[in-house]
């Protein structure tokens, strides 16, 4: 799984964009434990940029994805410079057996305030086959307390585990068909450069500031 179908991709079309709504989905109602507050608001979720921004971005993404490790530059600019927005990022385990491992190593790293560190080093590994001990090097070479990182894993498996299935039935009842998925507002989008990214925020935040009127 590494890309979008085209029924839910969002394409650049010269200075113009095409997106595809995602909230108010009927798949939702087929996950009685699933719902917008929970994609949006999961308190277990690591969460990067201005946690109160007025834009948010939930980010499904795998280790593992070459696609979302191109866009990942991007998205973290736009983010950055944006200076409003709220990024949620969603472990979404789908390609390799290994992406489970990056999932996890991860969010243990949130147990010591470094799943923000431990999620740029992994995706800054090239590749979509990446083993699970190139993915403890980068680990280790960001700065992450390893033998904590160790004990948080087994201390927190439960946990850990938890996240993920939640993540997993997020995306199947979102009707998500591959990675990177971004829901940006009320669009769903998939890989994006940077003039992309910077494109639907705005259009995010003028479509939220016109519902709001």
């Amino acid at each position: 799984m590494t890309g979008l179908s085209r029924r839910h991709a969002l394409f650049a079309i010269g200075a113009g964009v095409l997106a595809t709504p995602f909230m108010g989905r009927s798949a939702l109602a087929q996950f009685a434990d699933v719902s917008k507050e929970m994609i949006l608001n999961d308190p277990a979720a690591p969460v990067g940029g201005d946690p109160k921004g007025d834009v948010t971005i939930v980010a499904f993404l795998d280790y593992n994805c070459p696609f979302c490790k191109k866009s990942a530059p991007d998205l973290d600019r736009a983010v950055k410079e944006d200076g409003e927005v709220r990024l949620v990022y969603k472990d979404w385990p789908v390609i390799r057996p290994t992406s489970i491992d990056g999932a996890k190593l991860a969010l243990a790293a949130k147990y010591q305030g470094k799943y923000d560190g431990a999620h740029h080093a992994l995706m800054a590994i090239p590749g979509s086959g990446v083993s699970k001990e190139k993915m403890r090097k980068a680990l280790q070479a960001a700065g992450i307390d390893m033998r904590r990182l160790d004990a948080d894993m087994k201390a927190k498996s439960a946990e850990i585990e938890s996240i993920i299935k939640r993540n997993m039935a997020q995306a199947d009842a979102l009707g998500l068909t591959g990675t990177p998925t971004y829901l940006i507002g009320p669009f769903m989008t998939s890989t994006l450069d940077y003039k992309g990214f910077k494109q639907v925020i705005a259009d995010a935040r003028a479509k939220q500031a016109g519902a709001s009127q």
